[in-house]
């Protein structure tokens, strides 16, 4: 068992005397509750429906209702009430589309405050905006460009807003029947490395464990992870941490505040006197992740701090990592890592001492070229003491958006099919079985690729479920050219995007899509710990014509395919959690969730309970990891982007409250501010091959020669060239720095 929180109050765990933290920078949790308040007054019936029934389409933390299943009281946080508007608003005025020039002068979140897509609407190649169409005849539009086109000349992307298994899952069932494989969705732009370096690790491509065991395990460490900004929620979870004895330790290239301390507004002692969290900040370089993990490696091995009988009896590959190790120089790793020996061997120390240990990491991580190596060096520190499979430990590559856990185990990728199998012919044989028509047996596109072949002239149609790759991929003057290539562009959505504004090459239609909350006969999400929860339809407004997303993809492939109707169609959503239930044995269960609360978490609470590992021999696998050999040129710095008060692309405000940086802030170290003759506010210039980024210098806790800015205003200097194994933007780059006048 592991140690319950205790109930007194802990002032060593405070993070200021001053009640309330008075002159402290940190959200105004309380002032987000009557902002919430306000925007949705004319709704309030609705919008509280939505907190107190449905599950959460924030982050994957997966509230349902305002409560969860880790710790008792009430949870509701400022992404929450951010997104809450959204989904109580009401329809934009239609003649605002019928001349698109001054809309394309606003800003993404001035276009959402327009209101919700009330109907479909088209626009072709000359017009200056859209005119509203009906469903019948956008459907036909598409539907006959789709059985005009080639299959391979075909694309379609889903986002993570909200979307639900039920539509991934009859999203990608259509896609395949109307013959090809080119769907993709967030899930991989996020953690694609995370699921490739778990199955190849542990033969389990998820989070081994579960929210309950970040409190009262020994050692709890984040790593390119920042949950006080991406998934508020946790905060409680880290106050309760602190209490029942848990040591929370971050690694990370900047001191994030909101790792450091909080004021969690439902917890009084916290809300009044704060809560200290990280004990120790190790700061590492850009990229240097796994150069530091290395070095601890090194230590816990030269002192014989790791767990040997676990390594004999249930791994393999510990004597290669051992033998790569060794010729891995600590000069070398302190170069690489940024990091000093000697703090190498504080953090093995914790490593070492601790009896149960939990990891997680999020986008600094994953979002490199190296990005799968990077997990696997998580993965390797993780067994060197056995930290899966049992209670109070674990990996955890922490998801930030409802729903998209998902996204990949119902198969809506271009390189897996439900279940997560791989798509090859053997399986795509069995699957053609199952569902009565040809599934094709080659990978398809991924995004980054679908945008390359966009460019090249080399696909015909892109249907996006939301999602705007204007704002989320590298280089945004390469992508808007890309998506000017596209002869047919569908986009499906709650609220207008910029990407829905850019000039068509033929056609752009606009379909409006429901909330989770409207969909009839409810839906499920998967969240980040495994758990697949039921979100109740919620009685209230409904927008215009808006529609289902799954109904209408199984109505356009029965348009393209009339002769497979019969397989094509579903009476409602509970029809497709039987089938789901059928064809992805994980989720067995899944179909007998109808109303608000069922849940069941698929795997149990530990993946690999017991050490047993669903791999080909029932081991584990440590796997020999080389740092990568990046080098500063002089002048130069890393530049990491950062998120600030926004949800994804979604930007909510200019300053962001835990750090109070403003959108056009430099995150820089003060050694290297003042070696550049630099100060707090200067105008500076950051430039590279590929673009030029204008701001202001904010001095920071951040380690010497790296630089942070926000994303995706930083998207200009990134390179959509440079991608992980699983095809993952970089979302770093190599930059200059010059001084504005």
């Amino acid at each position: 068992m592991l140690p319950k929180p205790i109930k007194r109050w802990t002032p060593a765990n405070w993070a200021s005397w001053k009640p309330f933290g008075i002159g402290e920078q940190y959200p105004n949790n309380y002032w987000e509750v009557f902002r919430a308040i306000w925007l949705s007054r004319d709704k309030l019936p609705y919008a509280w429906k939505i907190l107190n029934q449905g599950v959460c389409d924030g982050c994957a933390l997966g509230t349902t209702g305002m409560k969860d299943w880790t710790v008792d009281g009430i949870h509701v946080c400022n992404v929450r009430l951010r997104l809450l508007q959204m989904n109580t608003m009401s329809a934009l005025d239609e003649q605002l589309l019928t001349d698109v020039s001054q809309l394309r002068q606003q800003t993404s979140a001035q276009l959402r405050d327009l209101g919700r897509l009330p109907y479909p609407m088209m626009r072709r190649r000359g017009e200056i905006g859209f005119r509203r169409v009906s469903w019948d005849e956008a459907l036909e539009v598409i539907s006959d460009r789709i059985c005009n086109t080639p299959p391979h000349r075909l694309s379609f992307y889903v986002t993570s807003r909200g979307t639900v298994n039920e539509t991934y899952y009859a999203t990608q069932k259509a896609v395949r029947a109307m013959g090809t494989n080119n769907i993709d969705n967030a899930a991989r732009i996020c953690h694609s490395p995370s699921t490739a370096g778990l199955k190849a690790a542990l033969g389990a491509g998820a989070t081994t464990c579960s929210y309950k065991d970040w409190i009262g395990t020994d050692l709890l460490v984040f790593i390119g992870s920042n949950v006080a900004n991406n998934q508020p929620v946790t905060v409680k979870y880290l106050h309760y941490a602190k209490k029942a004895g848990t040591k929370i330790v971050v690694i990370n290239t900047y001191r994030e505040p909101g790792m450091e301390r909080y004021w969690v507004p439902s917890i009084l002692e916290s809300a009044l006197f704060g809560t200290k969290f990280a004990e120790d900040f190790f700061l590492v370089n850009l990229g240097g992740d796994i150069a530091f993990l290395n070095g601890t490696i090194k230590h816990l091995i030269a002192n014989n701090w790791v767990d040997e009988s676990f390594i004999q009896n249930y791994t393999h590959g510990f004597a290669e990592l051992t033998a790569a190790l060794a010729n891995q120089s600590w000069a070398e790793l302190e170069k690489l890592s940024g990091a000093s020996r000697d703090e190498m061997y504080a953090f093995a120390k914790m490593v070492g001492e601790a009896n149960k240990a939990v990891f997680v990491w999020s986008m600094g991580i994953t979002q490199h070229e190296c990005g799968e190596d990077n997990v696997r060096s998580i993965i390797n520190l993780a067994l060197t003491k056995g930290f899966v499979g049992r209670e109070g430990c674990g990996l955890m590559p922490i998801r930030g958006h409802s729903g998209v856990q998902g996204g990949a185990e119902m198969g809506c990728y271009a390189t897996v099919f439900p279940g997560g199998k791989p798509i090859n012919a053997e399986n795509a044989a069995q699957l053609s079985q199952h569902w009565g028509f040809t599934v094709p047996e080659s990978r398809g596109l991924i995004a980054p690729e679908m945008i390359d072949a966009a460019f090249k002239g080399q696909l015909d149609v892109l249907f996006s479920v939301g999602g705007n790759f204007l704002e989320v991929l590298p280089e945004p003057a390469y992508i808007e050219e890309a998506l000017q290539h596209i002869p047919l562009r569908v986009h499906m959505d709650i609220v207008l995007s910029s990407q829905m504004l850019v000039e068509p090459a033929d056609t752009v239609v606009l379909l409006p899509a429901t909330t989770r909350y409207e969909i009839p006969g409810g839906v499920t999400e998967t969240n980040t710990e495994r758990r697949i929860i039921f979100s109740p339809e919620i009685p209230g407004q409904r927008i215009g014509s808006a529609r289902p997303e799954w109904e209408v993809f199984l109505e356009l492939a029965r348009r393209v395919r009339p002769d497979l109707a019969d397989k094509l169609t579903f009476s409602n959503t509970a029809a497709i959690r039987q089938e789901i239930a059928q064809v992805v044995p994980l989720y067995a269960g899944i179909q007998h969730l109808q109303q608000a609360g069922d849940q069941f978490q698929y795997g149990g609470s530990h993946l690999c309970f017991g050490w047993n590992f669903p791999t080909a021999d029932g081991k584990a696998y440590f796997a020999p990891l080389s740092p990568p050999q990046k080098e500063l040129p002089a002048g130069y710095f890393w530049l990491a982007t950062r998120r600030g008060k926004q949800f994804n692309s979604m930007v909510q405000e200019r300053k962001d409250a835990i750090t109070g940086a403003l959108r056009e802030a430099v995150l820089m170290n003060y050694q290297d501010a003042a070696n550049l003759g630099l100060q707090d506010g200067d105008k500076v210039i950051l430039k590279n091959q590929l673009g030029e980024f204008s701001g202001r210098v904010y001095i920071a806790p951040i380690q010497s020669g790296n630089l942070q800015v926000h994303w995706p205003e930083g998207n200009v200097l990134l390179d959509k060239s440079k991608r992980s194994l699983e095809g993952v933007p970089d979302y770093n780059a190599l930059v200059r720095l010059e001084k504005s006048i």
